[in-house]
């Protein structure tokens, strides 16, 4: 199978890369803003941007969108730009996976939801609370619109391995293992369900190879709040040096607001693929520390 990977720089994008290439997939993955050592450029904002890789050329069966502004305080000061790279660059891929005939992919997130019921499952009403999850909102809507073969994953909290290391676990980890003091301020009330990116790249290998369609939630067995998670990591480390003071999401006060009790439900998927192991937080951890 052939699959063009549009963000491929990034955490998701550079997992489903590696994971697909190791599965003797012909994968392309790009960049827009941070290269990669393995990715070439690609301006899903400008289409006819002369220094895009020529996907025409490759023609894939599927496009991964992966790339889009993920900064959710960012986002709700800049609202022209997030729409800009979330909303306008999936037009423009819809488009062009029309164009090619390509089954477009898109991820998503439980941002879309307000935080009142959650964990949900896949035919919950979304209610978006930031401009973030209204733009992730309305972009996945108009991919599952285009076509009836194209798929959205919606995930949350993502953590992994990747080139930079931003995610919140490998930031942690990185800190302690440099022997850096950290001081956390973290919300006690915004629960989630953290997911390894490696799992992603696993979960969508195997829907793509069965030609699925629609929307998957994509969800590991943990559901905790941010003190939680750190906490997870921080017992792996009696020595680590650490201030950690849980605060609410009206203490924090940041520009934009969260679902509380957000997360996601894997019912559906499971259901599909009973077999399937997802790794948790303590496994990663243990994983990175041996």
């Amino acid at each position: 199978m052939k699959i063009f990977i549009i963000g491929a720089s990034g955490l998701v994008g550079s997992n489903c890369l590696y994971y697909f290439n190791k599965n003797n997939w012909n994968c392309v993955g790009t960049h827009f803003s941070y290269q990669a050592a393995n990715t070439v450029y690609f301006d899903t904002l400008n289409l006819h941007n002369h220094d895009n890789y020529d996907i025409e050329a490759f023609q894939p069966d599927v496009i991964v969108h992966c790339g889009a502004l993920t900064h959710v305080d960012y986002c709700e000061h800049h609202e022209a730009e997030s729409y800009e790279k979330t909303v306008h660059s999936t037009k423009n891929i819809i488009e062009l996976s029309k164009k090619i005939n390509a089954k477009l992919v898109f991820i998503s997130t439980d941002y879309i939801f307000d935080g009142e019921n959650g964990p949900y499952d896949e035919d919950a009403k979304p209610n978006a609370l930031s401009l973030y999850g209204k733009h992730k909102l309305e972009a996945e809507q108009l991919v599952l619109t285009a076509n009836s073969s194209n798929l959205v994953l919606r995930i949350t909290n993502v953590y992994g391995d990747e080139e930079r290391g931003k995610n919140f676990i490998s930031r942690i980890l990185d800190q302690i293992l440099n022997q850096q003091k950290l001081s956390l301020k973290l919300p006690i009330d915004q629960y989630a369900t953290p997911i390894n990116a490696a799992d992603i790249a696993r979960c969508l290998f195997l829907l793509l190879q069965d030609k699925k369609c629609g929307v998957y939630n994509i969800a590991s067995t943990d559901y905790m709040n941010r003190v939680q998670l750190a906490l997870t990591i921080l017992k792996y480390f009696p020595t680590a040096e650490y201030d950690l003071i849980p605060l609410t999401t009206p203490e924090i006060n940041a520009p934009a607001p969260r679902p509380l009790q957000g997360g996601l439900k894997n019912k559906k998927f499971m259901t599909e693929y009973p077999d399937f192991c997802f790794s948790t937080v303590d496994d990663y951890v243990r994983n990175r520390t041996n």
